[in-house]
């Protein structure tokens, strides 16, 4: 999501118990708590991945991807850097049609 005063991305952040997007103008979006958290183990350590908030699908890019739960033909995709920086990021896919979220490391 972009900030609606300047334009930059929006990034998670954490205030109290509230999630929130936030931007480095100082805007501030509404709390975010819909938003799915993914925990993933690696190599011992945990690590939060903020996935995406459920009514933000609508503006995401659509692929022909066979979800594995349905076997509906389209899911909405979008792309996460959750390794190093020297290697590719991780390609989230959700079902358009069940929402199933899964991932696509190719």
């Amino acid at each position: 999501m972009f900030c609606p005063k300047c334009g930059s991305i929006l990034l998670p952040k954490r205030e109290g118990t509230k999630k929130l997007l936030a931007c480095s103008c100082g805007f501030k979006s509404k709390d975010v708590s819909s938003a799915i958290v993914k925990e993933e183990k690696l190599g011992g350590k945990h690590k939060d991945i903020e996935v995406v908030d459920k009514s933000s699908c609508e503006t995401l890019p659509i692929t022909e991807a066979e979800c594995p739960q349905c076997g509906h033909k389209k899911a909405y995709f979008w792309l996460v850097q959750t390794r190093a920086s020297d290697e590719p990021e991780t390609k989230f896919l959700r079902c358009e049609k069940c929402e199933h979220t899964w991932r696509d490391y190719n």
